[in-house]
């Protein structure tokens, strides 16, 4: 499938939030999930895949991830809440 997703990771509820970009979700989750690379959501241990969208190119992905990274935690938290309030593991919706 062409195209990019944005996604958020954390390792709980309210917990440290990491906010990515790839043209795999299914990869990268994975990735992440296994501690395949070294950086930040593996030192902090992000594995939990509680927010996605989908674009339609990489590029618009890509835009909407930097835009996003600026914005307040709250702002990066109420739109977690909007679509995922119970914080749940939205990886085996990927599968």
């Amino acid at each position: 499938m062409r195209g990019g997703w944005v996604y958020i990771v954390t390792n709980r509820p309210n917990g440290t939030l990491y906010i990515g970009v790839t043209a795999n979700i299914a990869r990268r989750i994975y990735e992440h999930r296994e501690g395949l690379v070294d950086g930040f959501t593996k030192r902090y241990g992000l594995k939990t895949l509680v927010w996605y969208e989908r674009h339609d190119t990489i590029e618009a992905a890509i835009q909407r991830e930097t835009s996003m990274k600026r914005w307040l935690r709250a702002w990066k938290v109420r739109t977690i809440m909007r679509d995922n309030p119970a914080w749940r593991d939205l990886y085996a919706e990927l599968a």
